[in-house]
């Protein structure tokens, strides 16, 4: 069969903010081009991991590739479905890269909302074409016009043409497949030229090792080509080429503007690296492709295997998953309660939640997560300016000018009879409201700014509770401010406690450490010798919770005679006691670690 005339190819992926429609749209256009057999086909089949299909959430950027006629042309339409959370905008970001324009998807009923922007503003850097489409118009609270103002006067984007849709009953599929082809423009060829295939996404497979889902920029790459990876200077055969319809197919060759996987004889995960430029050993390219901006990790945490000989398996597992998803960082740690074990940094909470699950799940590992901090930039007595992602390692508080924490822009939607309850909440965590409408007669949005600090600490537990499942949150990060931060350090017996070190504000922190030794007496096994619990700030305590010993009743058989003889025995198991307690080790048990987070305030 004749290959695709590059005129006649269209990349373009869906953007939207998190629950407007984008994956059953998704649905829609790979049933309305028949990509899949009505038998292949099931809701939302572009979320292909476990997770996102109990969650409801895309989390990785999916790619599928779709043939169909029209008009006796032959067209092929190359559709990346995109995450809508905050957390996974980094896959946005790289999905924009392989595409000449992009679906912008609205909500009839809820509107324009923050993703919306922030995806919009990323699509309008990488100068693509934009199609507004407005999703849920079967809903009845459907407001198509006052959606079409909305898109005009916050994304500024003219929305007469936009597509009116209904992903679910499938209304309005047929007309936006024509916009497609008419409104996004075709890749430019340039098969003649050299190779060069741009590596947005990675996945490590167990039967074909180290796969790489590319869109060739230039150039054609056949089946058993010698290829080289720009970044390295490594080569490679190309063993099998393909795309994903979303199914693997098999192809002989991809040519300028396709987008479609390479997998050769790469064995380690480190060969491959999104954003690296695949060009010919043969006749290589002279300069290689833009990648991507580094993805900053606002999140950090200590993860360490509950049982120490996994480590290395654990180390094993972060890389391989590093590879699918790159936006993950980490470096070996050390920890005196836990051992080894690594600090991973995060993008947010849900992508720290989605990891702890995912290596759990997929490498079966038991793991401990240390509690969760943020980044904070701390400027010496020196003038220099030092970036903290681990509580043990801030410096002494003399040599400390000043801490600056980083603060979020905060969009609460709630029911109404929640209001009063979560502006309570938001206060108590230093938040500063900033807006306040009404979108409906029942809904309400609360915009506040808030130190990231507070929101990982169970804040996401509370606002569920309080709304009784009903709010939602949503956030992006603002800035760096000044705060009165100290560290708070846990001492069992006078030893300190690494995994359980956290920075808070001041105002807080007696509340932190109290509730802290709290919780660890509640969970901490009683010993023979007594154990003192305490919270401190550099060498003042402020907080201390004592867990008593175990005793015998030592006098039970002494009746009648000289006190004496009771007091001797009783001072000889003091003795004892204080010479276990000089000795004793207290184990932690690993409940212990994850109470950090579950504490009720």
């Amino acid at each position: 069969m004749k290959p695709i005339s590059t005129n006649n190819i269209r990349n373009f992926c869906i953007i939207a903010h998190i629950d407007h429609g984008k994956s059953t749209l998704a649905d829609r256009l790979i049933e309305a081009t028949g990509a899949l057999s009505n038998r292949e086909m099931q809701s939302q089949v572009l979320d292909s991991m476990d997770i996102e299909r109990e969650r409801g959430i895309t989390i990785k950027a999916q790619t599928a590739s779709m043939e169909f006629e029209l008009d006796g042309e032959r067209l092929q339409l190359n559709l990346i479905d995109t995450p809508g959370h905050v957390d996974f905008s980094y896959e946005v970001s790289r999905a924009l890269s392989a595409c000449e324009g992009a679906l912008v998807v609205v909500d009839a009923a809820q509107g324009v909302e923050a993703q919306t922007v922030a995806n919009v503003a990323l699509a309008m850097q990488h100068d693509l074409a934009i199609i507004p489409v407005i999703n849920k118009i079967d809903l009845p609270s459907a407001e198509p016009l006052k959606v079409m103002e909305e898109i005009e006067n916050e994304l500024a984007i003219e929305a007469t043409e936009a597509i009116l849709t209904s992903a679910k009953t499938g209304k309005g599929v047929d007309e936006l497949l024509k916009a497609i082809i008419e409104r996004i423009p075709p890749p430019k060829d340039r098969n003649e030229e050299p190779l060069k295939a741009l590596i947005f996404d990675s996945w490590f497979d167990a039967y074909l090792g180290a796969v790489s889902m590319v869109r060739l920029m230039s150039g054609t790459l056949k089946k058993g080509d010698k290829i080289k990876m720009m970044s390295t200077g490594r080569d490679f055969e190309c063993l099998s080429i393909g795309r994903l319809t979303p199914k693997p197919v098999a192809t002989k060759e991809l040519r300028s503007g396709e987008v479609g996987f390479v997998s050769g004889s790469i064995k380690t995960v480190s060969d491959t690296k999104v954003g690296d430029t695949i060009t010919l050993a043969k006749q290589p390219a002279k300069e290689a492709l833009d990648g991507f901006q580094e993805a900053k990790q606002m999140v950090f945490a200590g993860i360490f295997p509950v049982d120490s000989s996994d480590y290395t398996y654990l180390k094993d597992s972060l890389e391989k998953l590093q590879l699918n998803d790159s936006s993950l960082t980490y470096e070996v740690e050390s920890s005196t309660a836990l051992g080894f074990g690594c600090r991973v940094g995060f993008l947010g909470l849900l992508h720290m939640d989605i990891v702890q699950e995912r290596l759990e799940r997929e490498y079966n590992l038991d793991l401990i997560f240390s509690a969760p901090t943020v980044v904070y930039k701390v400027l010496t007595t020196s003038g220099e300016e030092v970036e903290i992602e681990n509580p043990s390692k801030l410096p002494d508080a003399a040599t400390i000018d000043t801490v600056f924490e980083p603060y979020v822009k905060l969009s609460v939607h709630t029911p109404q009879d929640y209001l009063g309850a979560i502006l309570k909440l938001l206060t108590e965590r230093r938040g500063v409201q900033l807006d306040l409408e009404y979108n409906s007669t029942k809904r309400i949005k609360v915009v506040y700014d808030l130190p990231m600090n507070e929101m990982v600490f169970d804040f996401h537990d509370r606002l569920k509770s309080m709304s009784k499942g009903y709010a939602s949150m949503d956030y992006e990060v603002s800035g760096f401010k000044a705060g009165d931060l100290v560290k708070v350090d846990i001492l069992v017996n006078g030893e300190p406690l690494d995994a359980l070190s956290c920075i808070v504000h001041r105002s807080t922190a007696p509340h932190r450490g109290r509730a802290l030794c709290k919780k660890l007496r509640e969970l901490l096994p009683r010993q023979m010798f007594q154990i003192a619990l305490q919270a401190a700030i550099g060498s003042k305590i402020i907080a201390r919770e004592t867990i008593s010993a175990y005793r015998k009743d030592v006098t039970a058989k002494c009746y009648g005679g000289d006190i004496s003889r009771k007091r001797k025995l009783l001072e000889k198991q003091k003795e004892g006691k204080k010479r276990m307690k000089s000795v004793g080790r207290v184990e932690i048990p690993q409940k212990a670690f994850m109470a950090v987070l579950k504490l009720d305030d």
